[in-house]
């Protein structure tokens, strides 16, 4: 099998380890948390189809990817008609005003690649950008309004995958979506929640007309929303492609918007968007078990920190630990520390840091740091390590990223898939609307002080920088090449605790992938160990303080959806915790 893809050979290490929206880690702590709406868990079925699946956030969304596999297009055709409905039906998500991340998976050339689709920051950038008077911003001064704008990147991403990957024509890819725009559809249960939590979208004109009634209350769920005005971007770019969103008219309005600003003024400008481009980039692989796992490399932390866990626990033998237990999450959170410590030192934009990749998933360097994760006792928090090929010790700079984002999982009948982690960064972005959708605040990602303390911070803002991700869109193949699984999550920096846990329930535990994206979530970022509110793990807390963690109970609403193969062709297994589904043919 031929991957085109980075190898970091994780080969070797079990032996050589045995021869040897809470936000407790933001060092910018006036960042509000917006916790997901509660009570909205729905029990899922386990899908299954012989042919080909999808499985994403809402069942209108899945319904557009079906058609198009349906009329014989590929996995990349039916994820740009997913992509494009969740900018209606999960606007606070994705959409064109974000970004995105794809991993593509072609079963004929048996090749994985990735595009990265981030945002970047204004060509007027400075590292200053959420400075004032010397001290950074408060997060909600930044964040809606202009200045948290990066120039969107979904639409490249989107042509630049079909021109590679599709089949259908690019038009058609629109119709499901414009339909919907113009006839209407039910404002879904989350939107309106998540509308009821938010203050910010009162004070933006557009989309207060869009989102609530004219006393300022959200519209209530269920209401018929049409959106006329995206329908007609639609057109535009169904019928000039990329460009007619990134020239043009489209172009126009959003920097007009942004840099017009009353409050908040930004930096885009036309030129940002003439000039964006996608980054075509190797996947990131290694193995683990009899498999060999892939994700992205830098902008995004993502696919480092989720193999860099995965090769930390690699030496115990997870078989025997059962699925839910103390044991169990003790592990996960003792090598979530570690990794997100180095993920805080060392991943940045690869174009801009020296990010030492090689050296983040060298077996021996992972030897070393796993010897630190005792079976009884907790660490503590953990410092970041010094990698092989390190040239630079950078400041700590933890961020907290907000989980405006979705996931698409896809197979299609000739077995090609397509993980895409997309998002517009905070709920409902900057809260500025144009031409229908909403734009992205995807700059608050960056680290508003560039210096912390008295050093360099990976993180920090420049001209045409990406800021740094935890999303993690994952592929998995077995031991023969055969593609296996299909996976990713939103969930903001807690991305990458909710696909490692459910990559060890699959790979492990051998949990259907239902019942391994249902299991409740847990795991550390660096800080407490936290565990999902309202579910039986909430009985875990007691025997974890006894062990030294410190425990933080939160709301954890991760939306993963994966397909994994068995038997009889793929199995498809959408969150609980939020409105979507996996169906297939």
């Amino acid at each position: 099998m031929t991957f085109h893809v980075r190898r970091f050979s994780l080969l070797g290490l079990a032996a050589a380890l045995c021869a040897a929206l809470s936000l407790p880690l933001n060092a910018q702590t006036d960042r509000p948390s917006q916790p997901e709406p509660a009570g909205i868990r729905s029990e899922k079925q386990l899908a299954h189809a012989p042919r080909y699946m999808v499985a994403a956030a809402h069942p209108l969304a899945v319904d557009a990817g079906l058609q198009m596999l349906d009329a014989g297009g590929s996995a990349v055709d039916a994820m740009i008609a997913v992509q494009l409905v969740l900018n209606l039906v999960e606007p606070q998500a994705s959409g064109l005003g974000g970004g995105a991340f794809l991993l593509h998976y072609d079963a004929k050339a048996r090749a994985v690649r990735a595009i990265d689709g981030r945002e970047t920051a204004p060509a007027a950038a400075t590292p200053e950008l959420f400075m004032r008077d010397g001290k950074p911003m408060n997060f909600r001064e930044a964040l809606t309004g202009g200045r948290s704008v990066g120039t969107p990147g979904v639409a490249r991403l989107l042509e630049t995958a079909h021109r590679k990957h599709g089949r259908l024509p690019w038009a058609d890819l629109f119709k499901p979506v414009i339909e919907l725009a113009e006839n209407g559809f039910p404002l879904p249960d989350r939107v309106h929640a998540l509308l009821l939590r938010d203050r910010a979208i009162a004070g933006e004109a557009v989309a207060r007309s869009y989102f609530l009634q004219a006393d300022g209350t959200p519209k209530p769920a269920g209401t018929l929303l049409r959106n006329p005005e995206f329908a007609r971007t639609l057109r535009a770019i169904a019928a000039g492609g990329a460009d007619a969103f990134y020239q043009g008219d489209i172009a126009r309005a959003m920097v007009a918007a942004v840099r017009g600003h009353a409050a908040n003024p930004g930096l885009l400008s036309e030129a940002d968007l003439a000039q964006y481009q996608v980054r075509e980039v190797d996947a990131l692989c290694g193995p683990y078990r009899a498999y060999r796992i892939c994700g992205m490399p830098p902008s995004s932390s993502g696919g480092i920190a989720v193999l860099q866990i995965l090769g930390l626990l690699s030496p115990q033998k997870l078989s025997a630990v059962r699925p839910g237990s103390t044991q169990a999450v003790h592990l996960l959170a003792e090598a979530g520390r570690l990794a997100y410590a180095d993920r805080n030192r060392w991943v940045a934009d690869d174009r801009f840091v020296d990010v030492p990749v090689r050296g983040l998933l060298d077996p021996a360097y992972l030897a070393a740091r796993a010897r630190l994760i005792r079976t009884d006792r907790s660490m503590g928090t953990a410092e970041a390590g010094r990698p092989p090929g390190a040239a630079l010790v950078y400041a700590d700079d933890p961020v907290e990223e907000v989980a405006g984002t979705s996931q698409i999982a896809i197979v299609d009948g000739d077995g090609n898939a397509v993980s895409l982690t997309t998002t517009i960064e905070n709920f409902f972005g900057s809260r500025i609307m144009v031409g229908g959708f909403l734009l992205n605040n995807q700059l608050t990602d960056f680290n508003f002080n560039p210096v912390e303390p008295g050093r360099p911070v990976a993180n920090a803002v420049a001209p045409g920088k990406r800021p740094r991700s935890s999303m993690a869109p994952t592929l998995v193949f077995r031991d023969n090449g055969d593609l296996h699984l299909v996976l990713g999550s939103p969930g903001g920096s807690r991305i990458i605790n909710y696909v490692a846990k459910t990559l060890i329930a699959a790979l492990d535990w051998n949990l259907d992938i239902q019942s391994a994206i249902a299991l409740p979530n847990s795991g550390s970022r660096n800080g407490p160990t936290e565990i999902e509110r309202g579910t039986e793990a909430e009985a875990l807390a007691a025997p974890l303080r006894g062990m030294g963690h410190i425990v933080e109970i939160a709301d954890m609403t991760s939306g993963l959806h994966g397909i994994m193969r068995d038997g009889k062709g793929w199995q498809g297994g959408a969150d609980p915790r939020r409105e979507g589904i996996a169906k297939g043919r």
